[in-house]
């Protein structure tokens, strides 16, 4: 396995497993800093959203990057206040135009807003028939919200990207993606930082000779878990990106998995006002 290796979606898509995040990197210098240092070590999936205020920052870096469209695999996310306008439609033109983009390669439900999301979906199926997406997806899901959204849809959801590390391991939830054929994605999947002086991670990073992040990404990769780790440094960009030389043992694996506290870094998609 390597950074450039991909999955499968359902539509036979190919993603990459490992992706780069650019949740609260500044617009500007430093967004379009990042980026260029991320494909600069072989990164090519990258994830914003409209939210994050730096799709502007993104579409410059990829311009100034020279690669051809097609090696590259870009997400972004149709906002809230968007679904509840019905504005679906226009808030993907304004993303293409921030990004300098004529499609997108995964657009994603940010989270399920109530009597909202259901809409929004409908018109990101007609965007996907048009050919301006190549694949469409949610975030946030549970369960419920997924089966809700079968219910009334011609085209099942590509990709579930939720918050998912050993802190919030979602083994149902895992489990009723992939029976369903929609592929897990993480966010957030250090946790904040929050995990990496766990006395179990720092114990096997030392064992593995990697650092807490690479373990834990290694972890996500290894549950074949789409990951999306964000930094704005370079070394650490370069660092999350050497996860493809070691492998994790099945037993290491399960006492990774033994931290589960369904503990949250971000809001729950069923007690959030959004």
């Amino acid at each position: 396995m390597n950074i450039r290796d991909t999955v499968t979606l359902n539509n036979g898509v190919q993603m990459p497993w490992l992706g780069f995040g650019v949740y609260q990197v500044e617009d500007g210098p430093e967004v379009e800093q990042a980026v260029s240092k991320a494909l600069e070590i072989g990164y090519r999936s990258l994830d914003t959203a409209s939210v994050y205020g730096n799709e502007k920052g993104v579409g410059k870096a990829i311009k100034a990057s020279g690669l051809p469209r097609q090696e590259l695999f870009i997400t972004t996310k149709v906002w809230n206040t968007d679904q509840r306008k019905g504005a679906t439609m226009e808030a993907f033109e304004a993303s293409c135009e921030r990004l300098g983009l004529d499609y997108i390669d995964l657009y994603l439900i940010h989270w399920p807003v109530a009597g909202c999301y259901k809409e929004t979906w409908q018109a990101m199926e007609k965007l996907y028939q048009a050919g301006r997406i190549r694949a469409i997806g949610v975030s946030n899901f549970h369960i419920h919200h997924l089966e809700d959204l079968f219910s009334g849809s011609d085209i099942k959801p590509a990709v579930n990207q939720v918050e998912f590390h050993p802190y919030l391991v979602h083994t149902e939830l895992r489990q009723y993606c992939a029976d369903n054929d929609v592929q897990f994605e993480a966010w957030s999947p250090l946790a904040q930082a929050q995990i990496l002086n766990e006395p179990i991670v720092t114990e096997l990073s030392q064992k593995y000779a990697k650092t807490p992040a690479q373990l834990i990404i290694r972890w996500d990769l290894q549950h074949q878990v789409v990951t999306i780790p964000k930094s704005s440094t370079p070394h650490r960009i370069e660092e999350n990106a050497q996860v493809f030389d070691f492998e994790i043992s099945t037993d290491d694996m399960a006492r990774l998995d033994g931290m589960d506290r369904n503990r949250r870094t971000g809001p729950d998609p069923d007690n959030f006002n959004f």
